[in-house]
């Protein structure tokens, strides 16, 4: 409690100093989907800041898991800390890594990277009011462990920067890497348990047109677990997400044959790297560093068809 007092208040103050932002968005008939991938965020990054570049502002966001943290940086229209998350984070000691994992703190250390690192002075400081006063629909996904099903967080369930901290590590916990999140008196891990990409409820929530960005290169499709008993033993406390874990190969797969079939009657984009030179726990500067320059400069060159498909200038 004392470091939500704590934080809240230093983002309070800062936020004082601020004049009030007012923040008008240009695509209104398209939502954009952010998929997840852990550290292949770093390339996808790159396409993120060509849309914030070239003031591409979708009035409709929604991420899972790493699409969570971009879908964040995107609505506070914040490119140093887009390219921040997922390259020179890793140059942070508290960062993570085997060791971390073996004392018990998970491969990645959840509550340091995503609630320590978002305070002014800290590592990945958060405009957490250009954030608010961003009038876009936010969704954001996670896996509730104890009954299996999604959960998409809206604007309505974030009152302090704390709250969406906490909303986004939710997203973000992969299982058994990480450990499992607490918000609101539910336990929340990995929203890629589903399929990892939020088509679903951008089309409850009334959407026809659909602009993706995905992590991995075009026609890639999971394959199932090769030992699932393995996955039942090590779950079997937790039958819910040992299912999940499972059978997440056949919704992902599902959701991107469905995206291919929307691309194909014009009502989607899917922007997918040409190549992904890192793995979802890749920790090399220099790789990620690289996967970043890549992701970019195809978001540059491809600029005119996402214009071209979202019809704008």
């Amino acid at each position: 409690m004392a470091d939500e007092i704590n934080g809240t208040s230093r983002q309070s103050t800062v936020a004082s100093r601020r004049q009030s932002v007012t923040l008008r968005n240009n695509i209104t008939d398209t939502a954009l989907i952010f998929e997840g991938g852990g550290m292949r965020a770093s390339y996808t990054s790159g396409f993120l800041n060509t849309l914030l570049e070239n003031s591409l502002y979708f009035d409709y966001a929604a991420g899972i898991s790493a699409g969570a943290s971009n879908t964040v940086n995107y609505l506070s229209r914040d490119t140093k800390r887009a390219k921040k998350s997922f390259v020179d984070l890793v140059l942070e000691p508290e960062f993570g890594g085997w060791r971390s994992f073996i004392k018990g703190e998970g491969y990645f250390r959840a509550h340091y990277i995503y609630e320590e690192t978002h305070y002014p002075d800290a590592a990945l400081p958060l405009d957490f009011e250009t954030f608010k006063s961003n009038p876009a629909r936010l969704r954001i996904g996670a896996f509730e462990m104890d009954n299996g099903r999604m959960h998409y967080f809206t604007k309505n369930d974030i009152n302090t920067v704390h709250d969406l901290a906490k909303i986004v590590r939710s997203s973000s916990t992969l299982p058994i890497f990480m450990l499992p999140t607490r918000f609101q008196g539910k336990t929340y891990l990995d929203g890629g348990l589903n399929s990892g990409i939020a088509l679903d409820i951008a089309k409850k929530d009334g959407y026809k047109k659909f602009f993706i960005v995905l992590s991995r290169p075009r026609g890639f499709r999971k394959a199932p677990f090769k030992l699932p008993v393995i996955i039942k033993a090590y779950f079997r406390k937790q039958p819910h997400l040992a299912d999940s874990l499972l059978n997440s190969h056949k919704k992902y797969n599902q959701t991107l044959d469905e995206l291919e079939e929307l691309e194909n009657e014009g009502r989607a984009f899917l922007v997918c790297p040409e190549t992904m030179p890192v793995t979802s726990m890749e920790t090399n500067y220099a790789k990620l560093e690289e996967s970043y320059k890549l992701g970019y400069a195809q978001g540059k060159r491809d600029l005119p068809h996402w214009k071209e498909f979202l019809e704008v200038k």
